[in-house]
């Protein structure tokens, strides 16, 4: 056989066009991985608009929001007291009611909730065990993080055996309770009426202060608290503030309920 038969593009399987060099498939791979890691870099770089987005304090959290909801809802209340009582005044200027029915819906109005209440007052206060908490008492088992926080039935618990004590008034923090307000809890934080709390929490009620703590003692609920608090340590403590006033509610006091479609 002569060289030329045996030389690349001759003869019968060397006439056709030459093949281009081979792409490897790890090279394509190489290539895509470099692609998408200068994808991200611009879009990190877009994102970033000269920040650090790896701190924390430049992410919006949820928990920033619940507390910027929180805030406002406050400043509404406040808004909402300051007109309601430039309504009442309005209201008592023009002349349209006798002193008698004036009287009348004072009354009412303090039976609401809606206008200050002053008297002779107890506070309790409630609050989370430590975290690191253990048994204190022998026979309980290691503490698990449920048993270490304030749930809603504590302070539910508290809240029913104060009015069953005759309190004439009750404020939860720093808000007074009426007959719509309720008591609730996400987590370890307190929602009442459009605002968050964290523990301690602070329930005070104004009445008979001897009968109110043998309300409270009385109380099976606050009994069955009263073990967590021996045994792990939750926080509780009674006090007799004397003469103090509790704030008006100053919330809406519309109701809203639903009704059947027509």
């Amino acid at each position: 056989m002569s060289n030329s038969a045996d030389s690349p593009g001759t003869g019968a399987m060397g006439s056709g066009p030459r093949r281009g060099p081979r792409v490897r498939p790890v090279r394509m791979l190489t290539a895509a991985v470099f692609a998408l890691a200068g994808l991200i870099f611009f879009t990190s770089f877009d994102t970033a608009k000269g920040t650090d987005i790896r701190q924390d304090g430049s992410l919006l959290k949820l928990s920033d929001l619940i507390q910027q909801r929180s805030r406002k809802n406050k400043d509404l209340d406040e808004s909402n007291a300051s007109l309601r009582d430039g309504v009442e005044s309005l209201a008592k200027s023009d002349g349209g009611s006798t002193k008698d029915q004036d009287r009348r819906l004072t009354g009412l109005e303090k039976s609401a909730g809606t206008q200050a209440l002053t008297g002779k007052a107890v506070t309790v206060t409630l609050n989370d065990a430590p975290p690191n908490a253990t048994a204190k008492l022998p026979g309980y088992p290691p503490p698990q993080p449920d048993y270490l926080v304030i749930h809603q039935q504590d302070l539910q618990a508290v809240v029913n055996a104060l009015w069953q004590g005759g309190a004439k008034g009750i404020k939860v923090m720093d808000q007074r309770l009426i007959s719509t307000s309720a008591v609730r809890c996400v987590g370890n934080t307190l929602i009442l009426q459009g605002r968050v709390y964290s523990p301690p929490y602070k329930i005070t009620a104004i009445g008979d202060p001897g009968r109110l703590q043998k309300s409270l003692a009385d109380s099976k609920a606050i009994q069955t608290y009263m073990v967590y608090v021996n045994v792990y340590g939750l926080g509780w403590k009674v006090t007799d503030d004397g003469t103090v006033t509790l704030p008006g509610y100053s919330g809406t006091v519309d109701l809203h309920y639903a009704k059947p479609v027509q």
